[in-house]
């Protein structure tokens, strides 16, 4: 049986495992290459190709992204809580000295197209953090914010506005904001105890309508119309619309529909987009969140073996997985692979240990 500290915790490790089982076979976009390089079935922690993104890092070590959601979790400890000032000055601090604003330069591998946009408004031109976002359509923002959404699982509204606020600092895009906030929305209601079904997108939705979720919604309970004449909620929300929060169920009901065949399951990857993009991303790792809900093994195989951006499918996938089994159903493999697993595993209890929320 999982508590809701063993499920926050299945959420950090499972996502550092998928960020690690991505390291070696990386943005392999040619499946046949991928199989050449790394066999029909890729099962563990391997090593990178000497000519590709995280050359020079073992099986088992955290990438860049890896190694900045190890340090978000280790600021939310650190400052028991999130303060914008604070956070701003740990970035400037502690990650942007590790970058040199090159693709192949940075602390970990390959440095994504938000972190060096980011080095190059902050370090070269000097710019204040209100002038720095960018308007790519990837899912760094959403990665960092994974500790976040453990850390305030018990406060939804709280937690919302936390990620929004964060996401906007570096990714100015507010569909890539609703998405990572939704993300990250889903990934509490799993630590909180509730699962990755057909329901949970009403759960959501229902959440909005009592004002404990910053979304617009203009239609009553499942999706109907509002009364006529009835003027709109006055809640307005941060974002356009609470979409982002229906995929996760649709999501869902695919994956444990049987006339909806995806086999094998890492077909995902072709069904719902190999690139790096968001709207390709969470689509996948819902997906195989919820039709791996209690194998947290086959689920992250199945991410990483679909090929492409397979890094962040895993990781995503890791941490939705996780949070529904718990770190105590995590297979103990993947878990003594992690470099300096007693780390990570240290910072998931500090992570956690205020967690106490019944839901």
């Amino acid at each position: 049986m999982t508590n809701i500290k063993d499920r926050a915790q299945g959420a950090f490790i499972g996502a550092l495992i998928g960020e690690a089982l991505g390291v070696g076979p990386h943005w392999f976009y040619d499946l046949n290459e991928l199989k050449e390089k790394y066999g029909e079935w890729i099962d563990d922690y391997t090593n990178p190709q000497p000519d590709r993104y995280h050359a020079g890092l073992k099986p088992g070590e955290l990438s860049q992204q890896g190694w900045i959601i190890q340090k978000m979790a280790e600021y939310l400890i650190r400052q028991k809580g999130y303060d914008q000032n604070t956070f701003e000055e740990m970035i400037d601090k502690e990650i942007l000295p590790h970058l040199d604003g090159t693709p192949m330069g940075g602390k970990g591998g390959y440095t994504s197209q938000v972190m060096r946009h980011l080095y190059q408004k902050r370090i070269i031109e000097d710019l204040p953090w209100s002038q720095v976002a960018s308007n790519s359509d990837t899912t760094e923002s959403l990665e960092r914010n994974i500790p976040m959404a453990i850390y305030f699982a018990a406060d939804l509204n709280k937690l919302s506005h936390i990620v929004a606020s964060n996401t906007a600092l570096t990714q100015a895009d507010d569909i890539v904001g609703s998405l990572s906030v939704a993300y990250n929305l889903v990934l509490a209601m799993l630590i909180r105890g509730h699962k990755l079904d057909e329901n949970l997108s009403g759960k959501l939705m229902r959440k909005v309508h009592k004002k404990e979720i910053p979304f617009h919604a203009v239609t009553t309970g499942n999706l109907q119309a509002p009364k006529k004449g009835e003027p709109a909620p006055s809640n307005a929300g941060l974002f356009a619309s609470p979409d982002a929060l229906l995929s996760p169920s649709y999501m869902a009901m695919a994956a444990k529909d049987p006339s909806i065949i995806i086999e094998p399951a890492w077909k995902a990857s072709l069904v719902y987009g190999m690139p790096c993009a968001i709207y390709h991303m969470l689509p996948a790792a819902y997906y195989l969140a919820a039709r791996f809900d209690i194998d947290f093994e086959s689920g992250v195989l199945h991410a990483i073996n679909g090929g492409g951006q397979n890094q962040v499918r895993a990781m995503l996938t890791g941490a939705l997985i996780g949070a529904q089994v718990g770190l105590s159903s995590i297979p103990q493999r993947f878990i003594d692979g992690l470099k300096d697993k007693d780390l990570l595993l240290d910072i998931a209890e500090k992570l956690t240990e205020n967690l106490s929320l019944i839901d």
